[in-house]
């Protein structure tokens, strides 16, 4: 149903490459995990304010209730130079995808830090 969702919002932005994007989508959402996590959907900083710190104070908010309800954390990057920044804050790469005629996506798993 999210895939869906998401459908519905990126088919202005896609046009007619629709259908490769769906079959991206639907890639990515076959390998999401299944146990309880929470989802980091988006995470952005203008690229004129990256390495200013604004991503962290973005993200350390988020991470610090998930690490108060004991709950995992999931998030997918198709830039690999995300990898290290979300490795500083304790995540790693569970798996890498491969989407035809696009970027590889990297997958993400956090634990919850007592």
């Amino acid at each position: 149903l999210a895939t869906l969702q998401m459908i519905g919002v990126l088919a202005p932005a896609v046009g007619p490459r629709g259908p490769r994007a769906l079959r991206g989508m639907m890639r990515i959402d076959a390998a999401h995990p299944t146990e309880p996590h929470y989802y980091l959907a988006v995470l952005g900083t203008e690229p004129e304010f990256q390495g200013r710190g604004i991503g962290s104070a973005l993200l350390r908010p988020v991470l610090d209730i998930c690490d108060r309800d004991e709950i995992p954390a999931y998030l997918e990057s198709s830039k690999e130079r995300n990898i290290a920044f979300y490795a500083r804050h304790g995540f790693r790469v569970t798996r890498e995808v491969t989407l035809p005629k696009g970027p590889p996506v990297w997958l993400m798993w956090r634990d919850p830090r007592p």
